[in-house]
C-alpha cells in the first residue's frame, strides 16, 4: 500500500493525546467548577469526550502493531507458492529489533534476519548513479532520474544472501559461498485457471521444488519459459553481499521482482519477520476463503 498506516496511528494517538491532556491540564477544573456552580450535570465537550474514549484505544493498537505483531494482506503472487494473494498474515514486530513506529529507526537490537527467512521490509528502491557519480537509491528502475521518489510500500521476500555471502544466482539456480543450494523437483504447478495468478503459472507450465537454505525447508516455483531474471552478480548486485545488507528473493523466481533487479535490501528497511497466515481468502467464484490455509506457520 502507499500509506503509512502506522504513521496515521502515531498521529492520532498524538492528537488525541494532546487534545485530552491539554484539556485535563488547562480547562477541566474550571469547566467542571462552572457546572457545579450552576448545579448542571458535568459533561465533557463533544471534541474532548471523543480524545478521551479514543486515545487508550489507538494508543493500545500502536503499542501492539509497532512492537509486537502487525498484519499484513499478500498483494501479488511473488511468493507463491508459500504465499498465495490474499492470505492474510501476521508479522514479528521484535524479531530483529524494536523500531519506533513510522520512523522505522531501530531503538532495541534483539537478532538478525537468518537465512531463509520470510521478512516484510520497507521498499527500498533501485540502486542508480545520480550525476556526481554517488550511489543513490531511486524509484526509476531505469535510473533516467536517480532522483525519483521511491514509493512507500512493504514488500515481502525471503532472505538468501546474508552480509559478507559470496552468491551466484542463475534464474532459479543459487551458488552460495561456492556451495549450490539443494533442491528437488516434486511435480507440475496445480491450480486453478480462473485465478490470474494460477492462471499464469500454468500457462508457463510451472513446476513446484523444495528447496533447503540452511535449516529452513520451503516451496519454490519455476516456470523457465516466462523468460531470463537478471543473474547475480549484475550492475547492482556485487557477487559479495555488503554489509548490513540481504540478498531476499521471491519463492515464485520467475514472477518476482526483487534484489535480482534493485540491488541488497538495508538492514535499516527491516520491518518484521512473517511467521503465520491467519486468513486466506482467494476471491468470490474462486475458492473463497481457503480454510486449509488458516493456522499456517510461514516457513
Amino acid at each position: 500500500m502507499d500509506f503509512d498506516f502506522s504513521a496515521i496511528l502515531l498521529a492520532l494517538t498524538v492528537l488525541f493525546g494532546v487534545v485530552w491532556g491539554l484539556d485535563r491540564l488547562l480547562f477541566y477544573k474550571r469547566r467542571k467548577a462552572r457546572f457545579a456552580a450552576s448545579n448542571e450535570e458535568y459533561r465533557d465537550p463533544a471534541a474532548v469526550d471523543w480524545a478521551r474514549s479514543l486515545f487508550p484505544v489507538i494508543f493500545v493498537v500502536l503499542l501492539l502493531r509497532s512492537f509486537v505483531a502487525e498484519p499484513f494482506r499478500i498483494p501479488s503472487g511473488s511468493m507463491m507458492p508459500t504465499l498465495d494473494v490474499g492470505d492474510f498474515i501476521l508479522v514479528n514486530k521484535f524479531a530483529y529489533g524494536l523500531r519506533l513506529p513510522a520512523f522505522n529507526n531501530k531503538v532495541v537490537g534483539n537478532g538478525e534476519p537468518k537465512r531463509g527467512d520470510v521478512v516484510v521490509f520497507r521498499f527500498p528502491g533501485y540502486i542508480c548513479q545520480n550525476d556526481n557519480g554517488k550511489t543513490v537509491r531511486s524509484g526509476d528502475i531505469t535510473c533516467a532520474d536517480p532522483h525519483a521518489p521511491v514509493v512507500s510500500q512493504n514488500w515481502i521476500k525471503r532472505v538468501i544472501g546474508m552480509p559478507g555471502d559470496t552468491l551466484e544466482v542463475h534464474d532459479s539456480q543459487i551458488v552460495i559461498n561456492g556451495k549450490p543450494v539443494v533442491d528437488t523437483e516434486l511435480g507440475p504447478f496445480k491450480g486453478n485457471p480462473a485465478r490470474q495468478e494460477d492462471n499464469e503459472l500454468l500457462y508457463y507450465n510451472a513446476s513446484i521444488w523444495s528447496e533447503q537454505l540452511g535449516p529452513v525447508n520451503h516451496l519454490i516455483a519455476r516456470m523457465p519459459a516466462r523468460g531470463p531474471t537478471p543473474p547475480i552478480p549484475n550492475a547492482r548486485v556485487p557477487s559479495v553481499v555488503p554489509p548490513n545488507c540481504y540478498i531476499v528473493m521471491g519463492d515464485d523466481r520467475e514472477n518476482s521482482e526483487d534484489s535480482r533487479w534493485w540491488g541488497c535490501l538495508p538492514e535499516e528497511n527491516l520491518v518484521g519477520k512473517a511467521f503465520m497466515i491467519w486468513f486466506s481468502w482467494k476471491g468470490w467464484g474462486t475458492g473463497t476463503v481457503d480454510f486449509h490455509r488458516v493456522g499456517t506457520v510461514i516457513h
